[in-house]
């Protein structure tokens, strides 16, 4: 597909919700893609750039990251999905297949298990589920303070999206990126600081945090046995990971595929965590297919 999305809001009891559209609707389902933590929904960009030119696209940012509204925290990650359930249903019932990455994954499964008849395929990439063992007992706890978290320790402002891009080029994960992939997400994931001078990151460092902190407080396995809808899991190699930051392997349960009895349960081994990232093409191809 060529060209620039198309940028809508969606208005909700708690913010606006900022979504983008390629293409229009056709004969085939449309493509719900949705991010991980701390990106934006225009680093799908170059995964939607290898898409067939009929395809239809909607990719929001969630809530907290991008263009759609802050809350104080993002600890719910239920509620961070539960933010699309209007999208989903001004779709008008027309089929979806949704792709989603991560923690955006995570949010696909509680989507389709809420609306099952909207989706006819799920795609989901390096998702974020746990062994089920590991949400024992994660929801009682307190919340802690996002200060507390090093991702809170973000450099948060930038003079442009250049800046940015260069001084990851050669970092890692960075390093690994498709380099239109990381530009996407420097030239997007920027906002006119609140300050008035220079720009600052549009999933701030603190919210950002107060996912990381919170990851298991919401257990999927709650919504998984209900899921019917037909899947896809791909996952990056797993292993002894340097904490829950390391994303160099994946965090994804390898078990999942067949809790969930998914169709296919595929090893991309020669990839980390951030899949869509380095592999654009690739993912793209898979997403076509499912189309």
């Amino acid at each position: 597909m060529t060209g620039q999305p198309r940028e809508h809001r969606l208005e909700t009891p708690e913010g606006d919700i900022c979504w983008f559209e390629w293409g229009t609707p056709g004969e085939r389902a449309s493509l719900l893609l949705l991010h991980a933590t701390g990106f934006h929904a225009r680093l799908w960009d170059q995964v939607v750039a290898a898409l067939p030119a009929d395809t239809h696209v909607i990719a929001p940012d969630h809530r907290g990251h991008g263009r759609s509204y802050r809350p104080a925290t993002l600890a719910d990650w239920a509620a961070t999905a539960d933010a699309l359930l209007p999208l989903i249903d001004g779709h008008g019932g027309r089929p979806l297949v949704g792709g989603g990455h991560s923690m955006g994954a995570y949010i696909l499964t509680r989507l389709a298990a809420q609306r099952p008849a909207a989706f006819r395929h799920l795609a989901l990439i390096d998702p974020v589920i746990m062994d089920p063992s590991l949400y024992e007992g994660e929801a009682a706890r307190p919340i802690p303070d996002p200060a507390g978290h090093p991702v809170a320790r973000r450099r948060n402002s930038w003079p442009s999206a250049e800046e940015m891009r260069a001084r990851f080029a050669d970092r890692p994960p960075y390093a690994n990126w498709d380099p239109r992939a990381l530009a996407d997400y420097c030239t997007y994931g920027l906002l006119p600081a609140a300050a008035g001078e220079g720009l600052e990151l549009a999933c701030p460092p603190a919210l950002e945090a107060s996912v990381y902190q919170n990851a298991l407080r919401t257990s999927p396995h709650a919504w998984l046995p209900h899921l019917a809808t037909p899947s896809t899991v791909i996952r990056a190699p797993t292993g002894e990971r340097g904490g829950p930051l390391d994303f160099s392997l994946s965090p994804t349960w390898t078990g999942l595929g067949p809790a969930i009895g998914a169709e296919r349960d595929e090893l991309w081994d020669e990839h980390s965590h951030f899949i869509p990232m380095e592999a654009p093409a690739r993912v793209a191809a898979l997403l076509a297919d499912l189309l």
